[in-house]
């Protein structure tokens, strides 16, 4: 699964893991992405989308019809 979200956008951040003599190394900072299966009732079908928390929140705050609607705004396909 590609760590992205496909409401919000967030991708993976890179750094430097910093050790205790500091010495630094690449590191990777994943988004906390998760598979969740919406019931989409406009189309009457289950959409399942690719999302961070965040985004698992803001449908909550938002509903599913208008995130969808910002999904397919940003251009990718639902």
């Amino acid at each position: 699964m590609s760590a992205h979200c496909q409401l919000t956008g967030s991708r993976p951040g890179f750094g430097n893991k910093i050790s205790h003599s500091h010495r630094r190394t690449p590191r990777r900072f994943d988004p906390n992405v998760q598979r969740k299966r919406y019931w989409l009732p406009g189309e009457g079908r289950y959409v399942r989308l690719t999302l961070s928390a965040r985004a698992v929140r803001t449908i909550d705050a938002i509903g599913i019809e208008a995130a969808v609607a910002r999904i397919r705004a940003r251009g990718v396909k639902v």
